[in-house]
């Protein structure tokens, strides 16, 4: 099992699908990466050499910010725009939609789920 950025990399899998697996690598990145080290598209990670894999964990540390350091930074961004009180960071200390989404129906994923109003019954006819 091939170890990058600090992530086991699934061996069965193609080499651009099981960059993936590594927070901040995409499709996009993850073909740009194969293409700069010239690694065929239908290799698998289990067939990679030893060399293959350290040029791919070099060219990750050097060009590209991932797992760790790009979570601090997404986390800062985040605490930023809390600390100024602007309208996103206060969508954010609430635990709403942050780009515009309705809140009146839907918004499920961040508002968590539905909570009953106690006392109120269904009015039946």
């Amino acid at each position: 099992m091939a170890r990058i950025a600090g992530v086991n990399i699934p061996t069965n899998k193609r080499v651009t699908i099981g960059l993936r697996y590594i927070y901040g690598i995409g499709p996009t990145k993850a073909d740009e990466i194969c293409r700069q080290l010239a690694i065929p598209e239908a290799k698998r990670v289990n067939q990679l050499s030893d060399e293959e894999v350290l040029r791919i964990r070099e060219l990750i540390d050097k060009d590209y910010r991932v797992e760790g350091d790009l979570r601090r930074e997404v986390a800062m961004n985040i605490k930023r725009l809390m600390d100024l009180g602007c309208y996103r960071g206060l969508r954010h200390r609430r635990g709403l939609p942050v780009r515009g989404q309705r809140t009146h129906t839907n918004a499920r994923t961040r508002k968590g789920k539905a909570v009953p109003i106690a006392g109120k019954k269904k009015v039946t006819k």
